[in-house]
């Protein structure tokens, strides 16, 4: 019997995170952490909706959940619609650059952000990056139409001596096309990009090459990028965007180079704490697994794809057919906040989960979370640990935090699961 126990304890341990229900809270301050790579070409990252986050100390500023969840669901719509039918909206034709300034929500590019230099003498920007995008972006003075109000003053092309504009026959001018998924304009022989999200949120402006700062050993003398001086969307007072995407454009692509397109990035583990992006292949240690990216996707040169073999739940292997990913594509994409799953495999993940935390009062749906719980009445809760084995037999542990979502920053608040089935497209 004591062996049973034994047994029942060890798997236990094993399989759950045991944790006081107060360390999984938002946190409130800001604490950057100690560690961090050692090497030049790493850029701190912060959470955009997060106390180390100097653009969001105002209350004012920050999002309610509903707003974060809500963006999130508009953000996913927008990749799946782009994965399911191509990158060529063709949005702008002719030689008029101009979008409707239609106001959705929030456009939901990203919730890191990193700082990087532009022009000459250099000038820092707050900009969001994002994986899913390939485009980097900032707002322009002079705004013709509307900018967004941000924090850092807005960058000036008339104040920088290496700033010049790309001209419509230039072969960066028609490589427009992939990077935003709209044909460029063209405007007294400039070249004029546009690039516009699900919903309607876009930024207008020229297309243009710079002097780029990431580090100050690291200078790019002609990156190109977008000199947004129409833009329209809820960007958290940044600057603009860092596109990480696949495409040529794309800030991987321009620095291979240097980098040989290798980056890397650590997001902070709570939203308290700062992260690293870095770029650059470097040392790694004889840990490190990797799993291969997909290519098995008709639009795997579009978005990074990984293959999910099997999916786990408190050490309970869940009964999923491998049509159900193979079918659906698994993206890896730093601006999306919920984990999505194929209907199939989030509904034997959810089912597994219930089962498991049946001990514990369930609350109230919150937005797309539809399995939640209230906690006010523990101090130490039983979590099981969600386990994904992607291709080369790489497991990935899911931390708490990628497991439950609080609701607020106070224990009488509810935890939803940190993983949905992804919507429909319509």
């Amino acid at each position: 019997m004591k062996g049973q126990a034994l047994e029942r304890s060890l798997a236990a341990e094993i399989n759950y995170h045991t944790v006081h229900v107060s360390s999984i809270l938002p946190s409130s301050a800001c604490k950057p952490s100690a560690k961090g790579p050692s090497r030049k070409s790493s850029l701190t990252v912060v959470h955009r909706h997060g106390p180390c986050h100097q653009l969001n100390q105002e209350s004012s500023n920050r999002e309610t959940l509903t707003q974060i969840l809500s963006e999130d669901q508009t953000r996913v719509r927008s990749i799946q619609a782009r994965h399911a039918f191509g990158a060529d909206t063709d949005k702008i034709r002719g030689s008029k650059a101009d979008l409707p300034a239609k106001r959705g929500s929030a456009i939901g590019t990203g919730n890191y952000v990193v700082s990087v230099g532009l022009g000459t003498p250099a000038k820092s920007y707050t900009l969001v990056f994002d994986t899913g995008s390939d485009l980097t972006w900032t707002q322009c003075e002079p705004c013709v139409r509307v900018c967004y109000k941000q924090q850092d003053p807005i960058y000036d092309p008339a104040k920088s001596s290496s700033y010049s504009n790309i001209s419509c026959n230039a072969a960066q001018c028609s490589a427009l096309s992939s990077a935003t998924g709209n044909s460029p304009g063209c405007s007294a022989s400039n070249c004029l990009y546009g690039i516009q999200y699900g919903d309607q949120s876009f930024s207008v402006g020229f297309f243009a090459k710079e002097r780029l700062t990431l580090t100050p050993t690291d200078v790019f003398n002609e990156f190109f990028f977008g000199c947004g001086q129409n833009n329209q969307g809820l960007f958290g007072k940044t600057s603009g965007l860092l596109g990480l995407g696949r495409d040529p454009l794309s800030i991987v692509s321009q620095t291979a180079q240097k980098y040989g397109k290798y980056f890397s990035y650590c997001l902070p583990t709570k939203s308290g704490s700062n992260g690293h992006l870095t770029f650059g292949k470097g040392s790694v240690p004889n840990t490190v697994k990797f799993a291969p990216f997909s290519s098995s996707s008709s639009q795997s040169n579009a978005f990074y794809f990984l293959d999910i073999q099997s999916i786990s739940v408190g050490g309970q292997l869940l009964s999923i057919s491998a049509s159900v990913f193979q079918t659906a594509g698994n993206v890896v994409d730093s601006g999306t906040v919920i984990t999505r799953l194929p209907p199939a495999a989030y509904s034997a993940l959810r089912s597994a989960f219930r089962q498991q935390m049946s001990q514990y009062k369930t609350a109230p749906a919150l937005s797309i979370l539809d399995t939640c719980y209230d906690f006010s009445s523990q101090s130490t809760v039983k979590i099981p640990k969600i386990s994904i084995v992607f291709s080369g037999n790489v497991k990935v542990d899911l931390g708490i935090e990628g497991i439950l979502l609080a609701s607020s920053s106070s224990q009488a608040g509810s935890w939803g699961l940190h993983l949905v089935d992804a919507p429909k497209l319509n």
